[in-house]
């Protein structure tokens, strides 16, 4: 059995690591986690998408694309509790775009 995936399922699966760290850039630490997991999960269902539709098979396959979503999200959901939270990444990103000194303030 020869298995092999091709360059946009790779892609894929690397964004599918990074996205944490992108829905922490567009939250702040008072966002509800509920609020967070709901972007991921859009930002998530939008990479299996797009990897599904780059992929350079014959034909687009809606079920394909569920199951590259659902991949992305645990991939997502995983890389957050597994690196980068304990890593710190996740508050240092959710820091970086923070512009007033009063979370209440708007900027």
């Amino acid at each position: 059995m020869n298995v092999t995936l091709d360059n946009a399922y790779w892609i894929g699966l690397l964004v599918s690591v990074v996205l944490p760290v992108l829905v922490g850039l567009v939250t702040t630490r008072i966002t509800h986690p509920g609020a967070k997991a709901v972007l991921l999960l859009a930002l998530s269902t939008l990479n299996g998408l797009l990897v599904e539709y780059a992929h350079p098979g014959p034909d687009y396959d809606l079920g394909t694309a569920v199951i590259l979503a659902l991949v992305s999200f645990a991939t997502g959901v995983l890389a957050h509790f597994g690196l980068w939270k304990p890593a710190g990444v996740a508050g240092k990103a959710q820091d970086s775009l923070i512009t007033s000194s009063h979370p209440n303030t708007i900027a």
